[in-house]
């Protein structure tokens, strides 16, 4: 028989954060990085980890290179036996 997973519930307090409702996370449920992902079940409201980005999503953040490089000169090829 597979095992339930633990849940622990606390109650926590609801405020304003300008014109945004907001919730302090406490500790012993902090998540980890700096991103989550919410999401709302019926009236359920769940707020989980964001997986990280993609190594694709971290190269288009990076800035173009603006140096010229050195052009390459021809290589010879030599044979090769297999």
């Amino acid at each position: 028989m597979p095992m339930k997973p633990q849940v622990r519930t606390r109650q926590v307090k609801i405020f304003k954060n300008g014109r945004n409702q907001a919730v302090r996370i406490p500790r012993e449920f902090e998540l980890p990085g700096e991103d989550a992902i919410m999401r709302k079940e019926g009236e359920r409201l769940i707020i989980e980890p964001a997986p990280p980005p993609s190594l694709l999503a971290l190269l288009q953040t990076l800035k173009p290179l603006k140096e010229d490089f050195p052009m390459i000169t021809e290589l010879g090829i030599d044979p090769v036996k297999l």
